[in-house]
């Protein structure tokens, strides 16, 4: 295969050698001025000064960056709920007239709303809505991307939505990843209790999900329009045993979802809005990374997860969109992160760790998030001279280059 060296970048941040857990200094970043990426199909064989790969690999091809970019790896969403269909308007005119999104949902709005419209479109369609919003995503600098199911509720639903995720992928350059939110409510047309679906869940929908490889990871919102801890906690424990990985939607309006999702080893807590003194503590001297969801926050109007607090504590935090139809409908990640670290004053080094490597341990992906010898090349190229300048503008500056896999 041949070597294809990519350059010369003004400044690379390889984000490599930085700390998984705790908080990062700007000084800690590893800046490489002038420098070049050797990459052999996919993955990346080296990174250092242009001039001196292009010397030591004479018979690499050259990608030749006439202007000043400045590279990062690509950026790894590790929550978002993109399989859906219809929109929830109506619900954010009600949010922003003052109703709350839990007054919201008991008057039908809220998530039921968009499982009907879901359950209206076709896989096809589904799969078409996907490819758009991941192929944004995409340009924007996102090259790998989690996507829920839980718009669907019953068998042949949560079957359709991991089908058209599974199909979208086929098509969209963006590496998609599925997560089966069956536990997302209790559907409105159920008939049964709490534990009863969760019972069903786990009879009828996840085998099947095993059967076709549909999604290796399940995800239950624990909260008080959902799930309580305990029901919670028994419906990870089951769907452990069959070899899932868990996630948990955790703290965003009540505390209790974090605890059960550190005390059951699962890959990450997220939300977290509501997380006191307590869950940050628990979640800091764990292996559970910590998802802020800044977009949740815009779209629902209120404060966000206490990411400082967390770094601090020396949590693995990490930073998603929640792209949703409801409460996250924005899905600019950049702009997200950037806000969120305005606020919560996030160092550059703090916000870039959480947009990648940390998000992909999240994902439990050890292969991306960093630009170093033998991960995939996943890269995006932003045009200024300075790393600095990306947050600046507060997501307005937007990479010209993305390169997915190697390839641009």
């Amino acid at each position: 295969m041949v070597q294809t060296l990519i350059g010369p970048f003004t400044q690379i941040l390889t984000l490599a050698d930085i700390p998984l857990k705790g908080a990062i200094a700007d000084d800690q970043l590893h800046i490489i001025k002038q420098g070049g990426v050797l990459t052999n199909g996919e993955r990346i064989v080296e990174v250092g000064n242009f001039e001196d790969l292009r010397k030591t690999y004479p018979k690499a091809e050259v990608e030749a960056i006439t202007n000043d970019l400045v590279l990062l790896p690509g950026f790894v969403d590790c929550h978002t709920h993109l399989c859906f269909a219809g929109t929830r308007a109506n619900d954010y005119a009600l949010r922003i007239a003052g109703k709350s999104y839990l007054e919201i949902a008991k008057a039908g709005g809220g998530i039921w709303d968009s499982v009907t419209q879901t359950r209206q479109a076709s896989e096809t369609k589904l799969a078409e809505l996907i490819v758009q919003r991941a192929n944004q995503h995409l340009k924007e600098g996102v090259t790998t991307i989690e996507i829920k199911s839980g718009y669907g509720l019953n068998v042949e639903q949560e079957l359709k939505q991991l089908r058209a995720i599974k199909k979208a992928g086929e098509t969209s350059s963006a590496d998609l990843l599925a997560t089966c939110l069956g536990a997302h409510i209790v559907p409105h047309d159920f008939g049964g209790t709490a534990e009863v679906y969760l019972e069903y869940l786990l009879s009828y929908v996840l085998p099947k999900i095993q059967a076709e490889k549909l999604a290796a990871r399940v995800d239950i919102f624990i909260e008080v329009s959902a799930f309580n801890p305990t029901e919670g906690a028994n419906y990870l424990r089951a769907a452990r045993q069959l070899g899932f990985d868990l996630v948990v939607h955790a703290d965003q309006f009540t505390t209790g979802g974090s605890a059960i999702a550190v005390e059951l080893g699962a890959l990450s807590a997220d939300h977290l809005e509501a997380s006191t003194e307590i869950e940050i503590k628990l979640l800091a001297a764990s292996d559970t990374v910590a998802v802020a969801l800044p977009g949740a926050s815009l779209g629902l109007g209120i404060g966000f997860s206490p990411a400082r607090k967390l770094l601090d504590a020396g949590a693995c935090l990490a930073i998603a969109s929640d792209w949703n139809p409801g409460s996250a409908p924005m899905g600019d990640l950049l702009m997200q992160a950037a806000i969120l670290s305005a606020y919560e004053k996030l160092s550059s080094a703090e916000t870039f760790a959480g947009l990648s490597y940390r998000a992909a341990k999240a994902l439990n992906l050890n292969d991306r998030g960093t630009i170093e010898p033998g991960k995939i090349a996943d890269m995006q190229a932003y045009p200024c001279a300075d790393y600095r300048e990306i947050l600046y503008h507060q997501g307005k500056l937007k990479p010209v280059k993305v390169w997915k896999r190697g390839r641009a």
